[in-house]
């Protein structure tokens, strides 16, 4: 202890001042501070919290005993999904015993003060952080977005440790919340790539994935990019280099904001390598995401992270006057307040026509909701993709947008890759 640097303040949060919770939480901190390598914490003003997620007994008994010792947080902070749906649960194969966990620990974060938002994409919603603004993320592709697309400033904080930055507002004062941690480190150019190509929405989950399982966890700055890309393909970028290499930031010169020169994005330094993207090596990372070697199909599932209501609005039109095919299934995973803005845009209706649903607040990754007999999925999510095989135990078809509709509609995989040729 007399090797740390601690402030008046987290000596009386060590010293029980401002509750047991605080000084529970601030000595987690404090013992966690040798492994983000640093004898110090900064103030940080919000977080999100991925700690609501249920994952067994013990991640509820943390949750109950914080809320027993008055656990309050100090910033606003945020909530990731649940363990369940707990309006919709009960139309998927999710015990009641796993229902009635997860909700009694998403209610003991309520309890807590933290904001229910409940979806991994909390960038998407009016709790959105400023430009440089210090907070504690939990959730990989949240992590990713905030520092990159944002330039707020976070570290990768894991389950249980993110609740405990929350209560105390306070954070370990290491890796990219500081300036000299966020110079790019890895050049990826790209290489006559059509914009044809850029443009399209399967473009960047592929090039995500493709960067982040070259990156081996440095900072990558993209060069060469010709278009502007939307914020959900910019989210689609981010999620897919969280997932295939861990990657928490991220420049593309032009578009991020730490990024407006290639020099800034170096911050004047040389980059450790370079790598090449070609549409050949992009068509070799398309065909990566894709596991399954039949064309049998048994559900689409989209939202991984969480869509937005700009991609319902892009979903519903694809769907309109169609019908799934009765041997597959079609899920749309959001959060409750897309879902009410699509109900009352007339897209809900939409969905539900073609045969498809919508489930919110949770992810088919982190909740036991898969139907027994699901053996392969669709999607256009790189995260799902990479994903699914180890956490859900089936073969996976990625695909666009399109092709996932297309398939529902044929009742077998249906790939359109003239893109890639």
């Amino acid at each position: 202890m007399t090797d740390l640097v601690l402030t008046e303040y987290d000596q009386s949060l060590l010293a029980g001042e401002q509750g047991h919770a605080a000084k529970m939480a601030l000595s987690i901190l404090v013992k966690m501070l040798p492994v983000f390598g640093t004898d110090r914490f900064l103030d940080i003003s919000g977080a999100h919290i991925d700690s609501s997620l249920f994952q067994g007994d013990a991640t509820l008994e943390y949750a109950e005993k914080l809320v027993s010792l008055g656990a309050k947080v100090a910033v606003p902070s945020t909530l990731n999904v649940g363990g369940v749906d707990i309006h919709g649960w009960r139309d998927w194969s999710v015990p009641a015993e796993w229902a009635e966990k997860s909700h009694r620990q998403m209610q003991a974060y309520q309890k807590m003060g933290c904001v229910p938002t409940w979806t991994c994409a909390p960038y998407q919603t009016s709790h959105k952080p400023a430009f440089g603004q210090q907070v504690a993320w939990g959730e990989s592709n949240a992590i990713i977005f905030a520092n990159s697309v944002i330039g707020a400033r976070t570290e990768r904080y894991p389950d249980l440790l993110d609740i405990c930055a929350a209560i105390t507002g306070r954070a370990p004062a290491a890796g990219l919340h500081l300036t000299e941690h966020r110079a790019g480190q890895v050049s990826v150019q790209l290489i006559d790539i059509p914009p044809a190509i850029q443009e399209s929405d399967t473009f960047y989950p592929v090039l995500g994935h493709f960067i982040g399982s070259m990156s081996q966890g440095r900072i990558p700055v993209i060069e060469h990019l010709e278009v502007a890309p939307s914020e959900d393909q910019l989210k689609a970028l981010g999620a897919a280099m969280a997932s295939s290499g861990a990657v928490a930031l991220f420049h593309l010169v032009g578009c991020t904001p730490e990024a407006p020169t290639r020099v800034a994005a170096f911050q004047h330094r040389e980059p450790e390598e370079i790598i090449q993207v070609t549409t050949n090596i992009l068509r070799t990372a398309f065909n990566e995401l894709t596991t399954t070697t039949s064309d049998k199909l048994d559900l689409v599932v989209l939202g991984s992270p969480h869509f937005s209501f700009d991609e319902i609005k892009q979903l519903a039109p694809l769907l309109h006057r169609k019908s799934r095919h009765p041997d597959v299934q079609f899920l749309v995973t959001t959060n409750r307040i897309v879902r009410e803005l699509a109900k009352k845009a007339g897209y809900l209706s939409i969905i539900e026509d073609f045969g498809g649903r919508i489930t919110v607040d949770t992810c088919i990754l982190t909740s036991p909701m898969l139907p027994t007999g699901v053996r392969t999925i669709m999607t256009n999510s790189a995260k799902y993709a990479y994903y699914a095989p180890g956490l859900l135990e089936t073969a996976v078809a990625f695909g666009s947008l399109e092709d996932c509709v297309d398939s529902a509609v044929e009742g077998r995989v249906v790939h359109n890759d003239s893109m890639w040729r």
